[in-house]
């Protein structure tokens, strides 16, 4: 299977109105070496006009302002990828392979993908866990880390909604379960620990009928880059013991979860939210038409129509009163 297409559906629900919501989504599949994005679109209801950009670390961000009163936010993100033939990835390397990673660190800018961040942080819990798993300098830097791969993925069970999304990585380390998420990070925490750049990677999998993964198919998931010498970075998904390879789709890439999220925002009123989010990954051989709307599952219809249909006519009178509450508000 070559290629792919990937229907990511959100939706946030306000218990009352809120009278503005500003948004940023990072859904936008990456195009590099290892994958072409061909066709991307995003809808939302209530209708807005999204500005795009992209990141130091080219991921492609989409943000919008709907400053209208609504109670309600669905967002619709579609598109097709074209996988790339990907490089063999050997079983080691050779001995002095610890020395090039070195060199390639002082001569590169790396810093970043070596330091803590928000979640991949070294916790007395974590640094229990590198010495349970007797993690140190051997062998040479891809035994290593295939070796921890493994390792992290006999270590957690994975139970969703065990954690959240802000979960620090002492809950999943301590309870020895979790989701991609907390395992993505304490693989990245420990290879930083280690001196290896490693870096969160945010996307999609695919799961065929003969595919027998651990994490959610219906869901997005998260996996590790680790910057090895002569192979560049590599992909690594100790959820489910695997090389990320062709079934693998990737959006963006940063330091953690904190880097790339999916979606975050702000919005303007005193109200509580509730988030359903659901993903669909189709594989062909070849490439769908880029014109063919991808079918819509019934579950979702309702919701898809209305990010789709046309903007509802506001009069002039209805605009005057949002902004005199709008005001109000910032009174």
């Amino acid at each position: 299977m070559n290629f792919y297409s990937i229907r990511h559906l959100t939706r946030f629900r306000y218990s009352s109105s809120i009278s503005e919501g500003i948004m940023e989504t990072r859904m936008h599949p990456r195009s590099d070496s290892q994958q072409q994005c061909l066709n991307f679109s995003l809808s939302v209801s209530p209708r807005c006009r999204p500005l795009t950009y992209r990141d130091h670390l080219g991921n492609n961000i989409h943000h919008f302002d709907i400053p209208g009163e609504h109670n309600q936010l669905v967002i619709i993100a579609e598109s097709v990828v074209e996988q790339q033939p990907l490089p063999h990835i050997p079983h080691c390397l050779s001995p002095d392979a610890w020395a090039e990673l070195d060199q390639t660190v002082r001569s590169g800018d790396y810093w970043e993908m070596l330091l803590p961040s928000t979640f991949a942080v070294e916790t007395p819990a974590l640094l229990a866990l590198a010495a349970e798993l007797d993690l140190r300098r051997r062998d040479d830097p891809l035994s290593l880390v295939r070796e921890l791969n493994q390792r992290l993925f006999d270590y957690f069970d994975y139970v969703p909604r065990h954690t959240r999304v802000d979960s620090p990585i002492d809950d999943a380390i301590l309870s020895r379960k979790g989701v991609c998420q907390d395992v993505a990070h304490t693989m990245i925490a420990l290879l930083r620990h280690v001196g290896i750049p490693a870096r969160y990677v945010s996307g999609y999998m695919y799961r065929g009928s003969e595919d027998h993964d651990r994490s959610t198919p219906d869901a997005t998931h998260a996996w590790v880059d680790a910057l090895l010498p002569r192979l560049g970075w590599v992909g690594f998904d100790p959820t489910n013991n695997l090389i990320a390879q062709h079934r693998h789709i990737r959006t963006a890439v940063g330091r953690d979860y904190a880097d790339v999220p999916p979606t975050h925002g702000v919005f303007r009123g005193k109200t509580q939210s509730e988030l359903y989010v659901a993903v669909r990954v189709e594989a062909g051989d070849r490439l769908p038409a880029l014109e063919q709307k991808t079918p819509i599952p019934e579950d979702w219809s309702v919701l898809v129509e209305s990010a789709l249909e046309n903007p509802a006519h506001v009069t002039p009178a209805r605009r005057l009163q949002q902004m005199q509450q709008q005001q109000q508000q910032q009174q």
